[in-house]
Order: structure tokens, then C-alpha cells, then sequence
């Protein structure tokens, strides 16, 4: 028999981590984007149009990341593990 994961005071504890990774991911996707447009945009010496498109794909980016977990996660918390 599977382990269902932890239960009681350690499942808000396990679910705030989930969580918290989530939004260092978002967060951390956009950071690294918009440094990656910074340093193209000094490198190229251009206006800040790589910073700002780097911006942009990155906050793309991370939010479809963060979404698909969470979606995910959604659909393993209701129905119990994906089956593979």
C-alpha cells in the first residue's frame, strides 16, 4: 500500500513548501528572463527592448509553469496519484 503523504500538522507545513516553491519558481523565471534581456540589451547596446521582451516571455513562461502544476496537482489532490 502507498504512503498517502504526510497528515496532520505536517500537511499544512508540506502544502505551504509546495506552494512556496511555486512562487520562487514564477518569480525566479522572471528574474533570470529579464537579467537574460539586461545583458543582451548591453551587449548589443540597444534600447530596453530585450529587457522588456525578456520580461514578458518570462512572466509567460513561469506563469504556464506554475499553472500546469497546479492543475495537476488539482487533479491528483481530487482523484488520488496519476495513474502513468
Amino acid at each position: 500500500m502507498s504512503n498517502p503523504g504526510p497528515r496532520g500538522p505536517d500537511k499544512g507545513l508540506a502544502l505551504g513548501q509546495k506552494y512556496f516553491a511555486a512562487g520562487l519558481r514564477f518569480a525566479g523565471g522572471i528574474v533570470l528572463f529579464t537579467l537574460g534581456g539586461f545583458g543582451l540589451d548591453r551587449w548589443l547596446n540597444t534600447i530596453p527592448l530585450f529587457t522588456i521582451a525578456g520580461t514578458l516571455a518570462g512572466g509567460t513562461l513561469s506563469f504556464l509553469s506554475v499553472y500546469r502544476q497546479l492543475v495537476q496537482d488539482k487533479d491528483v489532490d481530487a482523484d488520488g496519484p496519476a495513474k502513468r
